[in-house]
């Protein structure tokens, strides 16, 4: 039941979802127009603060530069990538697909092939309500770095877990059982942070090494300094922006709602 109102309720928080929950009830106390009045005009802040560049980039920027860094990341006794990045293999998609969070098998790939650690544990399993393959994300992402040219027997499948707090028990669970140490830990930019909470919990050593940013440097500084076309094209509400700014809307109720379960 946690894991279904984990996934449900933030639904009616995300700016999408609450106003149109705000929507919703402007059309049933329609009689009452002052109230309907201000329930569309909030709908309209929402997601006009949402889904503009200046505040979705300034939101995704406490999580994305937490761990930012230029240094060379440490060697470690295994590399650990976060599920969330890929599509099963359902008809009509010939094969695995991935999705805009692939960066973490890609960097993933990239830190084995560079000699950071020997192995690479893929951490992510089914949620039933939610699947639609047949295989779980850990498997998924295997047949993905097979590709980018990781042998199988540098992998670790780890297909138990169904949210980053289960990623971090059950993935320390195997560098302790296996009498390893050291993580090197890969997901995406916002998502590090919480990731990074969970996984000091349990007992790891653990070095993040984030990647899938939207906030760089440049775009930070240029968002700042735009020229009059630029300007109103940020201001402007679109779907991009209001994702992002979902996104990391989502880590910060994470956060929350994990503090409550006492995970963190």
């Amino acid at each position: 039941m946690f894991i279904f109102l984990s996934k449900f309720l933030p639904l009616l928080v995300y700016p999408m979802g609450a106003a149109a929950l705000f929507l919703l009830f402007a059309w049933i106390f329609r009689r009452h127009r002052r109230f309907t009045k201000w329930l569309v005009i909030l709908s309209f802040l929402i997601l006009f603060i949402a889904g503009n560049r200046y505040a979705s980039f300034a939101l995704a920027r406490t999580l994305e530069w937490r761990y930012a860094t230029q240094a060379e990341p440490p060697s470690a006794d295994v590399i650990v990538v976060l599920g969330g990045g890929t599509e099963p293999q359902v008809p009509p998609r010939p094969i695995v697909e991935v999705n805009a969070a692939a960066d973490r098998m890609f960097y993933g790939a990239e830190l084995y092939k560079e000699g950071k650690a020997p192995r690479i544990l893929l951490s992510g399993g089914d949620i039933e309500f939610l699947s639609t393959g047949t295989q779980s994300p850990a498997q998924d992402m295997a047949a993905i770095m097979e590709m980018l040219g990781v042998p199988e027997s540098a992998l670790i499948l780890q297909g138990n877990s169904q949210n980053t707090h289960e990623d971090a028990v059950y993935s320390c669970q195997w560098v302790k059982d296996h009498g390893l140490n050291s993580i090197l830990l890969v997901t995406s930019a916002t998502h590090m942070p919480r990731a990074m909470m969970l996984f000091e919990k349990e007992g790891c050593r653990v070095t993040a090494a984030p990647t899938d940013f939207t906030v760089t440097y440049a775009a930070w500084d240029r968002l700042w300094h735009p020229n009059v076309e630029e300007f109103f094209i940020n201001l402007v509400p679109n779907y991009s922006n209001l994702s992002l700014f979902t996104r990391s809307l989502k880590e910060y109720i994470g956060i929350a709602v994990y503090r409550l379960q006492g995970w963190l």
